[in-house]
């Protein structure tokens, strides 16, 4: 009986390493069998800070303590990433990464190169459609915000908006989470800025957004400084435009100390996707499988709503009074989230390489660590 079990689940897992249907209980039965004989799982870019992975992996590891969780380059960026796989084509040892999370439009561009196998996770169905491929070669896991968050110790008065920014009060206080000529995040942040002009996603926002950026520089209330939490507690950057979920875990970090307040824009409300997916030259296929099976599971999705990110199957859990009110009540007021913007791949790409383009020529601060 278990050799005929076995058999069968060898079956099931063969035909999935050639398939991207939609796994079933029995397919997920035969990809933790295969996983746990594979014992390991090599990730890569994964800070536990960001988006509460630490509590994750955690919890991926205490589900399934055969599977050891290798982690390489936490600080890694999206292009790191896809580097890396390229790196170790022909390299099955610890160094070749089975699992992705990159930037949205990293996605695309991996699987046009080949990168990446496809896999259908059991709750795919509950994805939205236009954030993911359809034939599951990537797939958005999570999603925040576009915030201000503001040191109320220096800043009593908190601004609520992009245009409140360029006021005279907040002279040497405004900075980006990162240097707009290479930071997605900060890439995006003069995007958010460039919508708030009234522009719409894309080029004419990010020339909107450089704009602003050169009224705010020219004005003395820009900081060439990336922002983060050191900074925001020493008061070199007391306001910063960064991710929700980056600046609610900053002032968690924080303890009160100072106190701090995160804003969703009331002119703006960006939202911004990642993806995961899986190497298409994986070591341990099976692992990765049953990893992403974890994040996009319910106890995944919630672990990532803990560390403030808003789970791509989040109005999937909402609605089946998923999510415990206590983690709703210390994200900011829903209005924000429900006015949130998900621009196109192509709006992402044309604001991308736009903002890189014309940072150095309009608004002309080096901003350095």
């Amino acid at each position: 009986m278990f050799r005929t079990l076995g058999k069968v689940l060898a079956v099931t897992a063969a035909t999935l390493m050639a398939s991207s249907a939609i796994t079933t209980a029995q397919d997920l039965a035969a990809i933790e069998a295969a996983a746990k004989k594979e014992g390991m799982l090599t990730t890569i870019a994964l800070p536990h800070s960001w988006c509460g992975y630490g509590d994750v992996i955690a919890g991926f590891k205490a589900k399934y303590p055969e599977i050891k969780v290798n982690e390489l380059n936490p600080d890694a960026g999206s292009a790191d990433e896809l580097e890396a796989v390229r790196a170790n084509k022909d390299n099955k040892g610890p160094q070749a990464p089975d699992v992705l999370d990159v930037g949205l439009s990293f996605g695309p561009a991996a699987q046009k190169e080949g990168l990446l196998q496809p896999h259908k996770v059991a709750t795919w169905e509950t994805i939205p459609a236009d954030a993911k491929d359809a034939d599951g070669h990537w797939y958005g896991d999570y999603y925040g915000v576009m915030s201000f968050m503001v040191n109320k110790d220096l800043v009593p008065n908190v601004p609520k908006s992009f245009a409140d920014l360029l006021k005279p009060e907040y002279a040497g206080q405004v900075a980006l989470a990162g240097d707009p000529r290479a930071s997605n995040q900060a890439i995006l942040g003069v995007l958010a800025a460039g919508m708030a002009q009234g522009a719409e996603p894309g080029e004419a926002a990010a020339k909107a957004g450089l704009e602003f950026f050169k009224k705010l520089n020219d004005a003395g209330n820009f900081v060439p400084v990336i922002g983060k939490a050191g900074t925001l507690a020493q008061g070199t950057t007391p306001i910063i435009i960064a991710w929700d979920y980056n600046a609610l875990a900053w002032r968690d970090s924080l303890n009160g100390n100072p106190p701090v307040e995160v804003v969703v824009p009331s002119d703006a409300s960006l939202a911004g996707v990642y993806v995961q997916a899986i190497s298409a030259y994986a070591p341990q296929p099976n692992a990765a499988k049953l990893w992403m099976e974890y994040l996009y599971s319910d106890e995944g999705q919630l672990g990532w709503l803990k560390g403030y990110c808003h789970p791509i199957r989040f109005n999937d859990l909402v609605a089946n009074g998923k999510v415990p009110q206590d983690m709703l009540d210390k994200l900011p007021p829903a209005e924000g989230y429900a006015k949130a913007v998900f621009p196109s791949l192509d709006a992402v790409n044309a604001n991308s390489a736009a903002v890189k383009e014309g940072w150095d020529k309009v608004v002309g601060a080096d901003v350095v660590k």
